[in-house]
């Protein structure tokens, strides 16, 4: 007696992993979304903290609900609560950082160099800490003045009468920026911590997708 066997892939070979309906999702398949999910959701949280140097509101509000949807689909979908916690909070750390990095990027790059002269420098002491503001006006042109801040990096090594050389905003969305003064590294430290915060996050979204639970 003859006739035809058929014989099925056993459970776990890879022709089973890749064919059929109701199959388990292909390695390849599952690596491409886990890089693409740890490539979102921080470019998505840095561009909120970008926005939220132009207009505070709306920067915020894609902060919130990037960080929000991050925690449902980690915690939730993926069942990895451990590492939803932790993109959360090394996700709100990296927009706090994000933000004056960009800026002080973005200034350094883009910036149109202009010759200025600080006429006033104040501080206002809370107990807490200084607040430093600087009013500087332009040499050329109608002198036009600025009042800036330690976000324009005003800082008391700053002097009243002191020759600086400011970047203005080519776009005008932002104020100007004041050099950086002597030994001062503000901007190189939030730079750099922004960049651990991001290789943070994404690695720990790509975690916690190729660790998914069903």
């Amino acid at each position: 007696m003859s006739g035809h066997s058929t014989t099925a892939d056993p459970p776990g070979t890879p022709e089973a992993a890749v064919s059929g309906p109701g199959r388990p999702v292909s390695g390849l398949r599952k690596l491409f979304g886990s890089l693409m999910w740890a490539v979102l959701l921080p470019a998505l949280m840095v561009l909120g903290a970008a926005l939220a140097n132009w207009v505070m509101w709306a920067g915020v509000v894609v902060m919130l609900a990037v960080v929000a949807f991050a925690a449902c689909l980690i915690g939730g979908v993926w069942s990895r609560a451990g590492a939803a916690t932790l993109v959360c909070v090394s996700g709100f750390a990296l927009m706090l950082f994000a933000g004056p990095a960009l800026y002080d990027v973005y200034m350094k790059t883009a910036g149109d160099p202009v010759a200025a002269v600080v006429t006033d420098v104040t501080e206002d002491n809370d107990g807490e800490g200084s607040d430093w503001h600087c009013s500087v006006a332009e040499d050329g042109g109608d002198h036009e003045e600025h009042e800036l801040s330690q976000q324009q990096n005003c800082f008391g090594g700053v002097k009243t009468g002191e020759h600086v050389e400011i970047r203005k905003d080519p776009l005008g969305l932002f104020e100007p920026r004041m050099p950086d003064g002597p030994g001062h590294s503000d901007a190189k430290i939030s730079a750099e911590i922004a960049a651990g915060l991001l290789l943070l996050t994404s690695g720990t979204v790509f975690y916690g997708s190729r660790r998914r639970r069903p």
